[in-house]
């Protein structure tokens, strides 16, 4: 089947793995939703945002995902009828500076059943892969950006809103959540 990501998508039923906005904005048709942990890497605010939460002046912060560890996020599937457009339009979405590898990985639903999932993994030999900056410093560039789409806090936020919805304990997120203060709540 012929997609923008050029990768080999069924033509049939597929899931994508979501780790941050795509959590709470996926911006796609989809099936069904599911709790899901992907083995091997782990969620870190490690790229520069210079589009969407950020400007090229003065980036955000934005989720990839790090090898090591694993990293608890959303499964969503999506129906075959609904592949092509769904991978382009991720494609258009996630694929605009070239910062993630996409890539299919087995991730581990709610029910322990295993799927394949399309993911997005952080290449850190990128210009915007920002690596592990320590939580004092990424709070305070989190909060001095703001891109097109919004505030940095507002992206960081509802990242942490959706995780305590699901019942997701993410320590690090946590931790720049509170560095961020009361007055970023959403």
């Amino acid at each position: 089947m012929k997609n923008k990501l050029k990768l080999p998508v069924p033509e049939k039923d597929f899931w994508v793995f979501a780790y941050g906005s795509l959590m709470w904005r996926p911006g796609f048709t989809f099936a069904e939703t599911r709790t899901a942990r992907i083995y091997g890497y782990h969620r870190h605010l490690c790229v520069w945002s210079w589009r969407y939460r950020g400007t090229v002046e003065k980036p955000g912060l934005v989720f990839g995902l790090m090898r090591g560890g694993s990293c608890v996020g959303r499964a969503f599937r999506v129906a075959a009828g609904d592949t092509v457009a769904t991978v382009d339009y991720l494609h258009e979405r996630e694929m605009v500076g070239d910062v993630y590898r996409p890539c299919l990985r087995p991730v581990r639903l709610d029910d322990g059943s295993r799927v394949e999932a399309l993911a997005f993994v952080v290449k850190n030999n990128h210009s915007q892969y920002a690596g592990k900056q320590p939580a004092h410093i990424a709070a305070g560039i989190i909060k001095g950006a703001h891109g097109p789409q919004g505030s940095n806090v507002e992206y960081v936020m509802e990242t942490a809103s959706q995780l305590d919805t699901m019942g997701v304990r993410d320590a690090a997120l946590a931790q720049i959540s509170r560095m961020i203060g009361a007055e970023a709540r959403l």
